[in-house]
């Protein structure tokens, strides 16, 4: 009754206006003797519609948490209507005080790239800070200490690696590639159940085929492996998700499974990383700014250097960027002896090899892109289930029609999307696509990683919030716009039929601006049901 009287109020006092501003509400093609019957017609179906509008907003019934949704969505930054050009060299100049140091401890910064994404000229010099090699409050002379020293720590590693390489060649046949892969199987079957091998474990391994001349090395390379590789808090997660598994799974080969040295693994990850390299997509390479200087000589010798072999079917700055990645993952199997090396590995390292020169930078870049992605190559893939169970509440918070349809396919646990969240939207997005994805997820981890989400930050959380997860969001974005599709599917293979075929069909600004919607609505929601989940 009171809608009714009050629809009636709003279309006289329509009505009444339409009269005295007819110059206003009129189409551009109307003469002005046209408001003279404006007063006396039905309204416009404009007129409804102002109407409705104002009757939603009106309506005391009407959830404010739908308005406050639709305001969230138009200020998204990844928005066509408020993105801005990428960060330029210009503007990235202009963050550095005098002394070198990032303003506001880097906040204004991390805005800037999450909101707009990097320039492909600077991308050399933002990514450090990204990736934290390093620090955001760092000067100029703190930094180039850091760049000498990491530059020593790799090379360090480097002689390591050469080292176990030698000592491979001697005591084993080649391998082919038939070979290499059954034995990267068993490799994966046996190393499931394996402890994770202290530091000082993997020294003494490793130091073991060490000359005498180079006795002096090997204890300064004592210092290398890392002590610090991830948090307490992952650590602690990781290793009651890992002790669980390894109740599950634990057989009587168990104790075999133990007496795995670092070295026979090592030799395992160097065949699989050779081959994964002279397989490796080659469209990366050609972005490389090196790859046009690259002589043919320089690529064979650094190709022999790494014990490439058979290669003499790659293009010269192809070859180039296969030695570079078994070096720089050869270097990181020792660094990170738990997870060593899986396929996939490859395809996250290929875009930063391309856009960075020096492999001592390469590989920091790398080990801090990895500090987060690492979880997605343990053995027992806890790191990639929940992740995959994220994705599930999400679209089950946000859809409960179309998860009841997954769950009739029996597809309620996502894995369809597995590639996705395994090698993030890397196949399905284009190189500079791909760029500015990573870039705002790694704009979002270096805010949680530098404590400014809760203070500075806040003062834009409705915007656009910060959170590890990021990438999640994007994909069950992508899923639920897929919604008309997925539904006429009758199994699961029709959806990951359907997830493949979106590669380079996306629009990366699109996916953000959808995963942003997300993040507004349900991140508080689903970071409680995560919580709850994980005290149970």
């Amino acid at each position: 009754m009171w809608e009714n009287h009050q629809m009636k109020s709003l279309m006289r006092s329509h009505t009444s206006s339409t009269s005295s501003n007819s110059s206003s509400t009129s189409l551009p093609s109307s003469s002005s003797s046209s408001s003279s019957t404006t007063s006396t017609s039905p309204p416009s179906s404009s007129s409804w519609i102002h109407i409705r509008s104002v009757l939603f907003v009106a309506n005391p019934s009407s959830p404010s948490s739908a308005t406050s949704s639709d305001r969230s969505r138009r200020k998204s930054p990844w928005s066509r209507r408020k993105r801005k050009r990428p960060l330029t060299a210009h503007q990235w100049r202009s963050l550095f005080t005098p002394e070198g140091k990032l303003r506001d401890g880097g906040v204004g910064f991390l805005k800037k790239v999450r909101s707009r994404g990097v320039d492909p000229t600077i991308r050399t010099e933002v990514w450090l800070f990204l990736l934290g090699v390093y620090d955001l409050n760092s000067t100029s002379e703190e930094r180039e200490a850091v760049k000498t020293q990491r530059r020593k720590e790799y090379e360090k590693l480097r002689r390591r690696c050469k080292i176990l390489l030698k000592g491979s060649d001697n005591l084993e046949e080649e391998v082919t590639s038939e070979e290499a892969d059954e034995q990267c199987v068993r490799f994966t079957d046996d190393y499931k159940s394996t402890k994770q091998m202290t530091n000082q474990e993997v020294v003494s391994a490793v130091n073991t085929d060490s000359s005498d001349t180079d006795s002096c090395e090997d204890e300064e390379d004592v210092q290398l492996l890392p002590s610090d590789l991830y948090s307490d808090e992952t650590k602690h997660e990781e290793e009651t998700n890992h002790n669980n598994s390894s109740e599950e799974n634990s057989s009587p080969v168990d104790s075999i499974q133990d007496e795995v040295i670092v070295h026979e693994d090592f030799s395992t990850w160097q065949r699989i990383i050779r081959l994964d390299a002279l397989r490796a997509d080659s469209d990366w390479a050609t972005y490389s700014p090196s790859s046009t200087t690259i002589t043919e000589t320089k690529a064979r010798g650094l190709a022999d250097s790494v014990g490439l072999k058979d290669y003499d079917h790659l293009e010269t700055c192809t070859l180039h960027h296969a030695a570079r990645l078994v070096s720089i993952l050869e270097a990181y199997a020792l660094y990170d002896p738990e997870i060593g090396y899986c396929q996939g590995m490859s395809d996250l390292l290929s875009p930063i090899l391309a856009v960075i020169s020096e492999d001592h930078e390469v590989f920091w870049c790398f080990v801090g892109f990895m500090k987060k992605a690492r979880h997605n190559f343990r053995l027992d893939e806890a790191g990639i289930q929940r992740q995959l169970r994220l994705i599930s509440k999400i679209i089950k918070s946000k859809d409960s029609q179309l998860y009841k349809h997954l769950e009739n396919l029996q597809a309620e646990d996502c894995s369809f999307v597995y590639r996705m969240v395994l090698v993030m939207f890397r196949r399905e997005l284009s190189f500079e696509q791909t760029l500015c994805l990573w870039e705002v997820m790694w704009a979002d981890q270096a805010a949680i990683r530098a404590g400014v989400g809760k203070s500075p930050w806040s003062r834009i959380r409705q915007r656009a919030p910060p959170t590890d997860d990021l990438l999640l969001y994007a994909i069950a974005a992508l899923v639920l716009r897929r919604k008309l599709n997925i539904q006429r599917y009758s199994s699961m293979d029709e959806i990951v039929e359907e997830c493949n075929s979106m590669a380079g069909q996306l629009d990366v600004w699109k996916l953000l601006d959808d995963a942003h919607h997300l993040v507004v609505t349900l991140h508080d929601k689903i970071e409680t049901l995560s919580s709850q989940s994980r005290s149970v």
